[in-house]
């Protein structure tokens, strides 16, 4: 009990197509990965490029 299965991971599937549609998609797992690597990078403690650069003034 509370496992899932194929079935219920394909109607998963569906609704979020459904939802989305198969354009947005890409976006939302780009938009996903991105976030998840930042996270990572920020647990490791390596700062990103951006976040060192000074503002012009």
């Amino acid at each position: 009990m509370g496992g899932l299965g194929a079935p219920e991971i394909i109607l998963i599937i569906i609704a979020i197509l459904l939802l989305f549609g198969g354009k947005k998609i890409p976006e939302l797992m780009r938009g996903l990965g991105k976030g998840v690597k930042e996270f990572k990078d920020a647990q490791n403690g390596e700062n990103s490029s951006s976040s060192e650069e000074k503002p012009k003034v």
